[in-house]
């Protein structure tokens, strides 16, 4: 909470810079896009960092869908909320934001797309870096849903009226 609240000025400071930076360069939507861009990172860093930290279990693989979901149903619901919460958080600023920063992933199969891929590719690094955390096809399955789910919060703000520019950003 303190360091988030100590971040706060920085995001803000990024966002005032880069927009400064994408309206020089004509950028159609300079703020719009400064502030869905810090969003991202902002909101989202913070669980990658969590997620790639070393924990105290076993390293291992469940590629079966809904097996980890099923023993969650038989856990404490302290657990079970943490969880699944947890992994719903993970890519929702991601989810959120992307359809709102570009018109090209104003949709819930490409923020799904994204935010799948994302999600393996985390994953992935948890098991081949040996951080003590299980990989699982359920956490990309409840971390693909959070982000489509908070994409569709936002779906009034989705950039769809934003044109795609080629300039550097």
């Amino acid at each position: 909470m303190i360091a988030g609240f100590l971040a706060l000025p920085l995001a803000a400071l990024a966002i005032l810079l880069l927009s400064r930076r994408r309206a020089r360069a004509g950028h159609p939507a300079p703020m719009r896009t400064a502030l869905a861009d810090v969003g991202i990172v902002v909101g989202t860093a913070p669980w990658i960092w969590m997620i790639l930290t070393p924990g105290t279990g076993q390293s291992g693989v469940s590629i079966v869908p809904f097996n980890d979901l099923t023993w969650l149903v038989r856990a404490p619901w302290e657990t079970a909320f943490v969880q699944v919460g947890g992994n719903l958080l993970v890519f929702a600023a991601l989810g959120a934001l992307l359809p709102v920063r570009t018109a090209r992933m104003a949709s819930p199969g490409r923020v799904a797309a994204v935010a799948a891929a994302c999600s393996v590719t985390v994953e992935t690094l948890q098991y081949v870096l040996r951080l003590g955390r299980a990989s699982s096809i359920d956490d990309v399955i409840i971390n693909t849903l959070g982000a489509v789910l908070a994409a569709l919060i936002t779906r009034r703000w989705w950039a769809s009226r934003i044109p795609t520019v080629n300039a550097p950003s």
